[in-house]
């Protein structure tokens, strides 16, 4: 059974944002590895170890518990979207959350998708007591920092070579966002 979050209405149709569950393995895994090989330098993930994990793997990536969950967006069936948070699990870390996978197919871009994928996953992590938002972006992915900003993320630093692509190397910003002051 899906969790519905939200539902919206696009200039392509009507969006369903909800929490993954199994049955969604197949298309996590078809939609995961399009991002992978249509972005391979905006993930650390790669596509070729990705594209070679069994079914089960894909499985056990939507096997949550208390300090994860994965975010869909899905158009009439189909995945088009997709964003996960994991809270800290240790006493000392359990007020932070990180996010990680955004990726909104190319064809659904530009409707604000992942913005409402990320503030899915805020308010779940919120709800369970998280005080903070980080999460990774390569810094030559000026499209996904303009998103990360208007949603309140803010850049606190900034890892050298943090992934190494066909001969090169490419920084990571690190974002945060209160989850608590937060103006979003």
């Amino acid at each position: 059974m899906h969790k519905l979050i939200h539902s919206l209405e696009t200039t392509r149709g009507t969006v369903v944002l909800r929490e993954a569950n199994l049955a969604d393995a197949p298309q996590f895994r078809d939609l995961r590895l399009n991002g992978l090989q249509d972005s391979p330098t905006a993930f650390t993930a790669d596509y070729q170890v990705n594209l070679n994990h069994p079914m089960s793997f894909w499985e056990g990536r939507l096997t949550f518990d208390e300090h994860g969950i994965i975010f869909f967006a899905e158009h009439e069936g189909k995945l088009i979207g997709m964003t996960g948070i994991r809270k800290g699990e240790s006493p000392k870390t359990q007020h932070g959350a990180y996010i990680w996978g955004v990726y909104v197919h190319p064809a659904w871009r530009g409707l604000h998708l992942a913005e409402r994928l990320i503030e899915a996953c805020a308010d779940w992590a919120r709800e369970r007591g998280a005080v903070i938002a980080k999460l990774g972006v390569m810094a030559n992915n000026e499209s996904a920092i303009r998103c990360y900003k208007r949603i309140g993320f803010t850049v606190y630093g900034t890892e050298p070579r943090a992934l190494f692509y066909e001969d090169r190397y490419y920084d990571e910003l690190l974002m945060f966002r209160d989850l608590i002051n937060s103006p979003t």
